[in-house]
């Protein structure tokens, strides 16, 4: 059986919700302007006092999306307490880096049984933890779910198509979530694999590092695809070894989300792997970049605990060596064109056998 459902319509009458978003990046922005142009109040949280100020006066959060007007009822804050106590329903796109800071300073302010869903894609160095157990661990009362998929934050912004995809065990979870931010151009598809949904997420973004050095490098279309479907091999491969659902790949959280990030120059990890292909150093690539790319801090987390489990994934230690080692792009590229020629598809065949 699966584990999709048909996402749900919102239509005019849908009921105006309290809702908060955490974190003024370009994504806690983007989700901002869906939920209000939906009909519902946001109370928008972020730490900057100029930036919160801009926001409320100008309609329009500058540094992370510059020219887009943000329309609608839209209350600014850096009050989080305020925020929170105000929302229904909390999404938290704060860095992975400083998330389980934030969620424990303000762990009281979250209700019993209050929606808390994810939005960031990245992992903890402190045990391997996704941010959805981070928020398990601090607000265990609350119901928690993850929203990922292949979403461009300045093309939700812009309005174009776009699909997404909401997992938490609680099908009230799913079904809020879906009636919140479901809309003519965005569509909410639902699944129970939480684990799955948030690591793939989190993965994704190293393939999209080594795509952009791909791109940097001319290297050919027959090429580019092979990365593309190498790293969705790899990318499941681990995931299933740490309990996720191998179809989950095959979704929207999954693959399609692997080729938005691999294929666009509007991916920030994707364009540090093209700076870098170019000859920048991966400082000034981050520092010209301005933005957090999580992929930069997860493939050290991959690599460690991978090796620690004895996952097989040469793109990511190949990656690894060109960014933190001494190896030269093409040398990672040649050791990996010279490796063992084994299974296509992950589960069908045996590693041992597939040669």
């Amino acid at each position: 059986m699966s584990d999709y459902t048909e996402p749900r319509q919102s239509g005019s009458n849908t009921q105006v919700r309290d809702v908060a978003v955490l974190g003024g990046g370009s994504f806690g922005t983007a989700m901002t302007k869906v939920l209000a142009e939906n009909g519902h109040r946001v109370h928008f949280w972020m730490r900057d006092d100029h930036q919160a100020s801009e926001i409320r006066d100008t309609r329009i959060n500058s540094r992370y999306m510059p020219g887009v007007e943000l329309s609608g009822d839209i209350l600014p804050t850096t009050d989080l307490a305020d925020a929170v106590g105000r929302a229904e329903l909390v999404f938290v796109a704060i860095p992975s880096k400083a998330f389980r800071t934030v969620i424990r300073e303000h762990s009281r302010d979250f209700r019993d049984g209050q929606i808390v869903v994810s939005l960031t894609k990245g992992i903890e160095a402190q045990g391997f933890k996704l941010m959805s157990e981070i928020l398990q661990e601090e607000i265990p009362r609350c119901r928690i779910g993850v929203l990922s998929g292949p979403n461009l934050a300045s093309e939700i912004a812009n309005r174009d198509l776009t699909a997404t995809v909401i997992a938490a065990k609680d099908p009230d979870v799913r079904r809020a979530v879906q009636d919140l931010l479901g809309c003519e151009y965005f569509r909410v598809y639902a699944n129970v694999d939480v684990y799955g949904v948030e690591l793939a997420g989190a993965l994704k973004n190293i393939y999209a590092i080594v795509a952009g050095l791909a791109s940097a490098l001319d290297m050919g279309e027959n090429a580019k695809a092979m990365l593309i479907t190498r790293g969705l091999a790899e990318m499941s491969r681990f995931a299933v070894s740490l309990g996720a659902n191998p179809m989950t790949f095959m979704g929207l959280a999954g693959v399609g989300d692997l080729i938005v990030t691999c294929t666009s120059s509007k991916s920030r990890n994707f364009r540090i792997g093209y700076a870098v292909g170019k000859g920048q150093a991966l400082e000034e690539a981050v520092e010209e970049l301005g933005q957090v790319a999580e992929g930069i801090y997860t493939l050290k987390l991959v690599k460690e605990k991978s090796e620690a489990i004895g996952i097989y994934m040469p793109l990511v230690r190949g990656l690894y060596e060109i960014l933190y080692g001494s190896a030269s792009i093409s040398a990672v590229i040649n050791s990996l064109m010279m490796a063992v020629q084994n299974s296509d598809v992950e589960f069908i065949l045996p590693r041992t056998i597939a040669q």
